[in-house]
């Protein structure tokens, strides 16, 4: 019994084998970074995700169609406009003045199309009396060889000489008159409205008339005037920019995304983003279209090649416009051309996914408050 003691003594001074902390770090890790691939691999299929969106819209420049000095302006820099508002005014009066010469030469084209006209008339007038004559005269060189032939006495040689020198003439006065008509109906081309020079000078006076209206520069849209820097006395010039117009009818954004992203993406897709102007706000919109194609590396072909090197074992991955469509009522006063966008898209089928990226593009949106 003496001994019992002796052995629970060396069973008790045994060491405990314990479970080491750093494998447990080391499997939740492991795990850890295996969730990530495999999220980072669904989610760029499932729920594809870009920060390099960038507003976009139609800009313009307001050019006027005509040459003047600027002699009244209606706008300033970043002034919202409305469609047809009038921007700037050119000097009229040398356009009145040209619309005027212009009036002045339609009514004396009108003239002289009608002397014209009157030329034409009094030219068939005069070939109508030429073939009475040419018709009178034949019938008396007929009647003269008649007689000459039935009674040789009874007529001289005079009087059919007479008869055939009458004739001639009547010959000629028509081919003349014939052409005196002709030549007045070229000078007169077609008669009334539809005559070129009468149409000509319309059209002179129709042209006038624009360029008067030209001189009063209007919007094209509704929008707002960017880039703006004139001032009274400003001359401008015909297809020079006088101010940048940008256009709030249509904004969209256009999200830079990885080609990889695009394999589920279709037109219609749901998709959610952050602006940079409003932090912590998260905004709805559609996937517009999918780009087809991006300008590939631009080729020298009078140079030798230049390969380039490839940096990393993987190779940067191309990416492609995807244009998406805003809410412009939601987004009034906050769309800037130009602006960053953190987009992500829901292609639909794993909730688990979606639910994840609704809190990413949400912790992106809390983070412009740190940009």
């Amino acid at each position: 019994m003496a001994t019992e003691p002796v052995e629970n003594q060396a069973e008790a001074e045994t060491p405990v084998k314990k479970k080491s902390p750093v494998r447990k770090i080391t499997r939740i890790l492991m795990l850890a970074i295996g969730l990530m691939f495999i999220w980072y691999v669904l989610s760029d299929r499932f729920t594809p995700y870009t920060d390099q969106g960038i507003i976009q819209g139609v800009s313009i420049p307001i050019y006027p169609r005509v040459s003047g000095y600027v002699t009244d302006i209606r706008v300033g820099l970043h002034a919202q406009v409305e469609e047809g508002d009038t921007l700037f005014q050119l000097d009229k009066r040398p356009f009145e003045l040209a619309v005027k010469q212009a009036e002045a030469n339609l009514e004396n084209t009108a003239q002289q199309v009608g002397a014209q006209t009157a030329t034409v008339k009094a030219a068939a007038g005069q070939l109508g009396v030429a073939k009475a004559q040419l018709d009178r005269s034949q019938r008396n060189y007929d009647r003269v060889q008649q007689v000459f032939k039935e009674n040789p006495g009874a007529l001289s040689l005079a009087d059919r000489d007479r008869a055939e020198t009458s004739l001639s003439s009547s010959v000629e006065k028509v081919t003349a008159a014939e052409a005196n008509l002709e030549k007045a109906q070229q000078q007169l081309g077609i008669s009334g409205d539809e005559n070129a020079q009468f149409r000509a000078a319309l059209v002179a006076l129709e042209k006038a008339q624009l360029d008067l209206q030209f001189t009063t520069v209007l919007a094209p849209a509704t929008g707002a005037i960017e880039s703006f820097n004139i001032d009274m006395g400003y001359y401008s010039q015909a297809g020079q920019p006088m101010a940048m117009f940008v256009s709030s009818t249509d904004y969209w954004i256009e999200a830079g995304l990885k080609e990889n992203n695009l394999s589920r993406m279709t037109i219609g897709d749901e998709v959610e983003f952050s602006l940079d102007i409003a932090p912590g706000h998260v905004f709805k919109g559609t996937v517009r279209s999918i780009g087809y194609g991006v300008q590939p590396a631009e080729i020298n072909r009078g140079a030798l090649p230049d390969p380039k090197e490839q940096k990393g074992w993987l190779r940067d991955p191309q990416r492609f416009p995807v244009i998406i469509d805003l809410n412009r009522e939601e987004l009034r006063g906050l769309i800037r051309l130009g602006g960053q966008a953190d987009v992500v898209v829901y292609t639909g089928g794993n909730f688990i996914l979606e639910g994840i990226a609704k809190l990413r593009i949400r912790g992106s949106a809390y983070l412009s408050y740190l940009r």
